[in-house]
């Protein structure tokens, strides 16, 4: 077992005090602190202590794949750590985004490669070959944008508005199979002209105003309006899901689905990749033809996460991911957590309260007080965690 190191993202969109705060370091920030990563990708690897020296975390598991990782990941994952695990805190809206599936990341990765793109050129947008299927925790009240609204509920908010120039864009849903609708809709919002999407915005923003009554969509879209004016990206939250999450609550993202956060603090569990689709909200590369070509143009359920209880003092998120799995891990004094014989390699961090964990089988003890992040390897048999305290554990399915 290691205590790690783990680089922070300074994205204008961060909080000057979620992470500073986890972390034990000077409130208010100097500087927005939005994604506390812990994982091996290139962009941002960690570091793991090892014999009092630090090791990246890529070079500290090529040392020993199978020890670490375990057999069956090093085997299925190529020797490499296939999760990258976050702490989110944002206090902006991110961009509308969507991820690519495993085949369009490796297509475009090439593509791009024969291109001679540099990977941190800002028109990059494939960073390596991998999908990027992700969850969130909501660690503190968190607002997001996940899928497509069902198509009588978009049509009913945009009636509801009654702004012209949006009933006319409306249209392009009515008469057409759900997909084929709503890839002619966004077609159009995200391709017209600038100076289109800014009066079609002004004008739904006028209708906006006149409304009586209060409702998330309409309110989201007066909030990204004063924080991207114009951008076509405010009209989002009319035609996608809006969902409020509470503390403990998650939401499961899968590849090709259009989504944002919004706003707050949360844990972030993802493939290893840093692979972004961006279509509004941002002055960053976007590429719309690509975006629309890996989107799922379907109207999703919002399916809200709740952790089932597995074991004592261990709450886990399940999903369809082969590359993750989430936990919160609840320990009191007087009442440990015990950990199974048969797991994967494990990162956790503690998010709440002071612990102590302990390998049952050297009898090496190593503290853990609140914002400390450690690995456990797959290695290591068993171990128990004590004190009073709530972690947060990233893992490999088996």
């Amino acid at each position: 077992m290691s205590i790690l190191r783990n680089p922070i993202q300074n994205y204008a969109w961060g909080s000057m005090t979620f992470i500073p705060d986890l972390m034990g370091g000077p409130v208010p920030a100097e500087k927005p602190q939005a994604e506390l990563w812990m994982g091996v990708h290139p962009k941002a690897p960690s570091k793991v202590l090892c014999d009092g020296e630090w090791m990246s975390l890529p070079e500290f598991i090529r040392t020993d794949p199978e020890g670490i990782l375990g057999e069956s990941v090093a085997k299925n994952f190529s020797n490499e750590l296939p999760f990258l695990f976050k702490v989110l805190a944002a206090t902006k809206p991110l961009s509308i985004q969507v991820h690519p599936n495993r085949d369009q990341a490796q297509e475009g990765f090439a593509r791009e490669n024969e291109m001679k793109i540099p990977l941190d050129a800002p028109n990059r947008n494939y960073k390596d070959q991998n999908h990027k299927p992700e969850m969130i925790c909501a660690l503190t009240p968190f607002w997001l944008l996940n899928g497509f609204r069902e198509i009588d509920d978009l049509i009913a908010l945009t009636e509801r508005i009654g702004a012209p120039a949006l009933r006319d864009q409306v249209r392009l849903l009515q008469g057409q199979h759900v997909a084929e609708g709503l890839k002619s809709f966004l077609t159009t919002l995200m391709t017209m002209d600038r100076g289109t999407q800014t009066e079609l915005v002004s004008e739904v923003m006028h209708c906006i105003e006149q409304n009586s009554g209060t409702d998330a969509a309409l309110e989201w879209v007066v909030r990204l309006n004063q924080e991207y004016p114009g951008d076509i990206g405010v009209l989002s939250p009319l035609f996608m899901n809006i969902v409020g999450l509470k503390p403990g609550q998650g939401m499961y993202t899968p590849s090709g689905r259009l989504h944002t956060y919004l706003e707050g603090a949360g844990i972030e569990l993802m493939a290893n990749s840093d692979n972004v689709l961006r279509g509004g909200l941002t002055a960053k590369n976007m590429e719309l033809r690509e975006l629309l070509k890996v989107l799922d143009f379907m109207h999703n359920q919002v399916d809200i996460l709740m952790p089932v209880r597995r074991g004592k003092g261990e709450d886990i998120y399940q999903t369809p991911a082969k590359e993750f799995v989430l936990s919160l891990i609840s320990v009191e004094r007087g009442s440990p957590f015990g950990s199974s014989g048969t797991r994967s390699v494990e990162i956790m961090i503690c998010l709440e309260g002071d612990a102590q964990i302990s390998d049952l089988g050297n009898g090496n003890v190593l503290s853990l007080p609140r914002g400390t992040s450690l690995i456990v390897p797959a290695a290591v048999e068993r171990y128990r965690i004590e004190g009073k305290a709530t972690l947060c554990k990233a893992a490999v399915p088996l």
